[in-house]
C-alpha cells in the first residue's frame, strides 16, 4: 500500500513537469486516464465516461394556457390571472313565434262630401225652416273650434252681433191697441239650425257659453197663421188674401266638416210679418 501512495505521488509530479494532455493512473488492474477537464476515462474507449441517465419520470398532466386579460401585447413579465371557463349552460329551449294575427279590417277612405241629412231630425215632423230645440245639437264640438279658432271667431261674432232684432220693432203696451187684418204669431228666436237661401240646413252658433261669455244669435220673426186665405178683417165685396212676407238674415253658422276654420256667415230666409193683399187677382197676373 505504501508502494502504490509513492508512485501515484511521483506520477502526480511527473505530470505536473510535463506538458502531456492527461495522465495515466494504474491502480492494480485498473487504468483510469483523466483528460484536462478532469473527467475519467477508459483508455479502452475514445468517448468519456458518463454517468448513465437518471430514470425519467412522465411529464406532468397538461394544464390549459392561462388566459391574460388586460395586458400589453408582449409584456415583459406577464401575470396572467387565469379564470378558468365557466360551465356550459345549455341554450334555452326555443319559442315558437307567436300565432300570427290577422290583419286588421281597414275602413273606406271617407269621402269628404257633407253625410248631413236632408232634412234634420228636428225638422222632419214640420215644415219650418228652423229648429228652436236639437237633440242633436254639437255643443262640445263648437266650444271645441271656437277655443281652437278664437281670435278669428270673435271677428266674425262682431259682424253679426250688431244684428239682434230683439228691440227692432216697438210692441204696444196693450193688444188691444194692436188691429192685423190676418192673424200671424209673433216671437223672438234663437234658432239652433235653419235652412239658408240656398235650401242647405245649417248649424247656427246660439246659446254657447265659453270664457264667462255667451255666444248668441237673436232674430224676431212673424209667422202668418192663415197665409193664403181671405182677409177676416175686410169685406167679403173685396178680393183680398193674407200674405206671409219675409226677410234676409245673416248668421254665424258652424260646418264641422271644414278643417280649416269650420264658421262662416250666412245668410236664412226668415217670415217676417204677415200682410194683407186686397185685389188678390195680381198675384195670378
Amino acid at each position: 500500500m505504501a508502494l502504490k501512495v509513492l508512485v501515484l505521488v511521483m506520477l502526480v509530479g511527473v505530470a505536473a513537469s510535463t506538458s502531456t494532455s492527461h495522465v495515466s493512473i494504474s491502480f492494480g488492474d485498473a487504468n483510469v486516464e483523466y483528460d484536462n477537464d478532469h473527467v475519467p476515462h477508459h483508455p479502452s474507449s475514445p468517448a468519456p465516461y458518463y454517468h448513465p441517465t437518471p430514470t425519467y419520470h412522465p411529464e406532468p398532466s397538461y394544464h390549459p394556457e392561462p388566459a391574460y386579460h388586460s395586458q400589453p401585447k408582449y409584456p415583459a413579465h406577464p401575470t396572467p390571472s387565469y379564470h378558468p371557463e365557466p360551465a356550459y349552460h345549455p341554450e334555452p329551449a326555443y319559442h315558437p313565434e307567436p300565432a300570427y294575427q290577422p290583419k286588421p279590417a281597414y275602413h273606406p277612405k271617407p269621402t269628404y262630401d257633407h253625410h248631413e241629412p236632408a232634412v234634420p231630425a228636428c225638422a222632419e215632423l214640420t215644415n219650418a225652416t228652423y229648429c228652436l230645440e236639437d237633440e242633436e245639437y254639437p255643443e262640445y264640438e263648437i266650444k271645441h273650434a271656437i277655443q281652437y279658432h278664437l281670435d278669428k271667431f270673435n271677428d266674425l261674432y262682431a259682424d253679426v252681433a250688431d244684428l239682434d232684432t230683439e228691440l227692432s220693432v216697438e210692441r204696444p203696451e196693450a193688444l188691444e191697441e194692436e188691429t192685423y187684418l190676418c192673424p200671424s204669431e209673433t216671437a223672438y228666436i234663437r234658432p239652433l239650425r235653419a235652412q239658408n237661401t240656398e235650401g242647405k240646413w245649417r248649424v247656427v252658433i246660439n246659446e254657447i257659453e265659453l270664457h264667462y261669455k255667451t255666444f248668441t244669435q237673436t232674430t224676431r220673426v212673424e209667422d202668418c197663421l192663415t197665409a193664403g186665405e181671405d182677409c177676416p178683417k175686410v169685406p167679403m165685396c173685396y178680393e183680398s188674401k193674407c200674405l206671409q212676407k219675409s226677410i234676409y238674415h245673416r248668421f254665424l253658422v258652424y260646418d264641422p266638416y271644414d278643417q280649416y276654420f269650420p264658421f262662416a256667415i250666412e245668410t236664412f230666409k226668415l217670415p217676417a210679418s204677415c200682410a194683407c193683399l186686397l185685389g188678390a187677382y195680381t198675384i195670378d197676373h
